[in-house]
């Protein structure tokens, strides 16, 4: 269900760029807005996972330095049949965790020291397997190709504003519109394609804690860690996180409620929670 609610709101965002490029500027100028984006993020795909790694300070280590998270790492690398990632343990207290890497054969997980600190062990298990579902879903993939598109969008309708301040068009085309259209979706459709990405990396959530909770068989340990998990961030807010990477993070490091839970990566924990005890009384 969660593939095909994905599958859904990539092609709402196609269709949101080809009506956007069409309004704005024309097929031409959406192909070139398209094709700037997918360059752009090309390279953020291939390298996104070096440059977050290193944005959080993530040390690599090995098993002798760190065998209780190697060895759990291990077992859901068994239990998802994947092969083993890379591990790293990002410092300070906050407790959290992501995982990167543009393909199984290249993915790594990080952990931070507060989590390893504040979870017990099938806890600990429940959240690497969710980070194991994202690379078995290739989840961050599908964010690179979301990302493009709004990139895509944002990129046209800046371009046509820019366009319309400068006095771009024929005069024809200034009488004959007053304006108002054009500058409603210089404002709507970036935020659109903005509010379907991050539906899309809602429902990538929903899936790899679903993922979590086949490859474990244990979903209430997945719903323990995210309740301490969501208590811990509010009580240790990771400091400084970067608003480009939060949706990596199995917990949205980004404090803000109101509005912002509009614009969040991230589902309600309490709904992340209720859908998982709703797995174990089906597992039941």
């Amino acid at each position: 269900m969660n593939t095909l609610k994905t599958v859904f709101l990539m092609t709402l965002m196609m269709v949101i760029l080809i009506l956007v490029g069409s309004f704005l500027g024309g097929e031409r100028g959406m192909m070139m807005a398209f094709a700037f984006s997918l360059l752009m993020n090309a390279g953020s795909y291939w390298f996104s996972d070096k440059l977050v790694l290193m944005m959080y300070r993530a040390k690599e280590v090995t098993e002798a330095e760190s065998p209780r998270l190697f060895s759990i790492a291990r077992r859901v690398s068994t239990e998802a049949q994947l092969p083993m990632p890379r591990v790293y343990i990002i410092p300070g207290e906050t407790p959290n965790a992501f995982a990167t890497g543009r393909s199984p054969d290249h993915a790594a997980v990080a952990a931070t020291e507060g989590i390893l600190a504040l979870l017990s062990d099938d806890e600990l298990e429940g959240v690497l397997a969710h980070e194991f579902a994202h690379i078995k879903h290739r989840d961050i993939l599908t964010g690179t190709i979301a990302a493009t598109f709004v990139g895509a969008i944002t990129f046209v309708a800046r371009m046509a504003g820019w366009s319309m301040m400068f006095g771009g068009g024929s005069r024809d085309d200034r009488r004959d519109s007053n304006g108002i259209s054009e500058i409603a979706m210089l404002i709507l459709a970036p935020i659109a394609a903005v509010l379907v990405q991050l539906a899309i990396s809602r429902s990538r959530e929903f899936a790899a804690d679903a993922g979590a909770a086949q490859f474990t068989g244990r979903p209430l340990s997945l719903a323990s860690a995210l309740e301490k998990l969501e208590r811990g961030v509010e009580r240790i807010p990771m400091a400084n996180p970067s608003p480009a990477s939060a949706h990596m993070f199995i917990v949205n490091p980004l404090r803000g409620g109101g509005v912002m839970k509009l614009f969040s990566t991230h589902p309600p924990i309490q709904e992340r929670v209720d859908r998982l005890q709703q797995i174990a009384m089906g597992n039941a």
